[in-house]
């Protein structure tokens, strides 16, 4: 199904004045976020590997009213997350929100993964978001400074094919818990979104590749359907709000119920428990 954007719900200048930066902001649902950021005041930083997309996606939102630009940085280099955060802060003065939402993904069984493809998803996906949380925080330090990190049912159910995922969302998870705890009392916030499937991204094109186990995947879904980019986007922008300002180190999951039943992709896709699937 192609994604429909949705009239938003919440006021138009909720974010005036505010500063975002979104990694993996170039596509996808964190496009999406920034985008929806963006429609509701803030200026956005959107941070990925390849210049081009970025701009081009920086383009997107200035063309639908909005403020964005696009600054190239590898989530796994430190340094490279140092010069983003620093040329996003000299180019708005400041930054408000930070959205860790850079992620990898293939699927694969353990015994057919190696131990580089499997540290490749844990270096995206958790050390990424240590280190853009790490590099950021002296930029956030400060009351009404949030933080979202994009998760995945992943992080608290053992689906096949995907162990290197289950375990960098896990620590994911752990981990944004961790600095709500340690970081509480400078006044940022960190929460936890956890989609399920998400209609027209690239990780329900890889996971799910046909329409045939597309179709039994969001017949698996007590919703049955797959969440809508913009649905996402508005559990984000709740939680970067005033209305969200007294919740912190909480898992927010949006998966039509899915996480509920035991269902997965590569269960819909013909994958059995219990077979080591070498």
């Amino acid at each position: 199904m192609a994604d429909v954007k949705t009239a938003s719900i919440f006021r138009d200048h909720l974010l005036r004045d505010k500063v975002a930066l979104v990694t993996g902001g170039g596509s996808g649902i964190c496009l999406r976020v920034a985008e929806r950021f963006a429609e509701h005041g803030a200026k956005v930083a959107l941070v990925g590997r390849t210049q081009e997309k970025l701009d081009q996606a920086a383009a997107g939102i200035h063309k639908a009213g909005g403020e964005a630009v696009g600054f190239a940085a590898d989530v796994r280099e430190y340094k490279a997350l140092e010069s983003a955060l620093r040329q996003t802060r000299d180019h708005y003065g400041e930054i408000d929100i930070l959205v860790c939402g850079a992620a990898g993904n293939f699927p694969a069984p353990a015994l057919g993964m190696s131990a580089n493809g499997f540290k490749a998803v844990i270096d995206i996906d958790l050390l990424g978001t240590f280190n853009t949380c790490r590099a950021a925080y002296e930029h956030l330090r400060k009351p009404g400074a949030s933080v979202i990190a994009i998760s995945a049912t992943h992080a608290f159910r053992p689906i096949p094919l995907q162990s290197h995922v289950c375990a960098g969302k896990a620590g994911v998870d752990i981990l944004i818990k961790v600095l709500a705890v340690e970081w509480g009392d400078s006044g940022v916030r960190l929460n936890i979104v956890t989609p399920g499937p998400v209609e027209d991204t690239e990780g329900v094109r890889r996971l799910a590749p046909t329409e045939d186990v597309k179709q039994r995947l969001a017949r698996s879904i007590p919703l049955g359907r797959f969440a809508r980019k913009d649905e996402i986007a508005d559990l984000a922008l709740f939680l970067c709000s005033d209305a969200a300002a007294y919740i912190t180190g909480a898992v927010f999951v949006c998966d039509g119920g899915q996480s509920l039943t035991g269902s997965s992709f590569a269960l819909a896709a013909g994958a059995r428990p219990g077979v080591a699937l070498a």
